[in-house]
């Protein structure tokens, strides 16, 4: 599956005929997401400072910001920050999240359908959210949210080939046994391979930004059985199985990590930011 396993498209490439199903399915647990999903590395919000000029004082839109995991951080690092959240109860998790945080505001809303303030922003910035946008309206809305010269500052991040390999091998036959849309032969890519091009494209196709600049992270985490099947029950294409398949796929896994592994593992993210100034 797209979400766990790497295959040479990215984890964050949704099929069109299923992207507004399945980006409702993350509201229906906001707190297991908040738990559960983890947040971004310190260097990151350097360079989204340094790069798309999302420091103190700036003003910054963020696209997506389910409970916070990067709003937190960017509030703290001094930015006033409007965040467009669609569902409802990530949105409520978000706001106490951030409730000491005077210059952030948390609006419940489809961004695609959210009025824009007259006054423009100075950064757009979506943390592994904007695939999730409609692909119709995504650029042109962010360029018409910034003034000339602001910034497009997106987050995505893959599943990548280090951490715990062998498990990662291993529990393919996991989804194979219970998700019949599973295609044999997984395995997450090597980071290098992981090709950024598409988006580039797509800012590029939009005619309103300059040429992109790409920044990366690799990390690895460590998980306890436990912790690793939270992570999973977080995403949306295991959410999206019948109970029974999920059930049974979440068991396998951790009879495996159990029985194999001691009850932990470590998997292996790559982290990319890329960076857009309207023109």
């Amino acid at each position: 599956m797209s979400d766990h396993l790497a295959h040479p498209r990215r984890d964050d490439r949704p099929e069109e005929s299923g992207r507004e199903r399945l980006s409702r399915l993350f509201d229906e647990d906001a707190e297991l997401y908040d738990r559960a999903r983890p947040g971004y590395p310190p260097e990151l919000y350097d360079d989204l400072a340094e790069l798309a000029g999302a420091g103190p004082g700036s003003r910054v839109l963020e696209v997506g910001c389910g409970t916070g995991q990067a709003t937190v951080p960017l509030a703290g690092r001094g930015c006033r920050i409007t965040a467009v959240e669609a569902g409802p109860h990530m949105a409520a998790v978000a706001r106490r999240n951030l409730a000491g945080a005077a210059a952030v505001e948390v609006v419940t809303a489809e961004f695609e359908n959210w009025p824009l303030p007259e006054e423009p922003f100075d950064t757009v910035v979506s943390a592994t959210a904007f695939h999730w946008i409609d692909p119709a309206v995504r650029m042109v809305k962010a360029a018409d949210a910034l003034r000339p010269g602001g910034s497009l500052a997106v987050v995505r991040t893959q599943h990548v080939r280090g951490g715990t390999e062998e498990f990662f091998v291993e529990v393919q036959r996991c989804y194979e046994r219970f998700d019949p849309d599973t295609p044999p032969g997984l395995r997450p890519p090597a980071a290098s391979h992981i090709d950024g091009s598409d988006h580039a494209e797509e800012v590029a196709g939009s005619g309103r930004f300059g040429p992109t600049v790409f920044r990366r992270y690799e990390r690895n985490l460590t998980y306890t059985t436990s912790a690793y099947l939270d992570v999973l029950r977080t995403y949306s294409g295991h959410r999206a199985l019948p109970e029974a398949a999920r059930d049974g796929l979440l068991g396998c896994i951790a009879g495996l990590i159990e029985g194999r592994y001691g009850g932990r593992v470590t998997k292996r993210y790559l982290i990319e930011l890329a960076v857009s100034h309207r023109r």
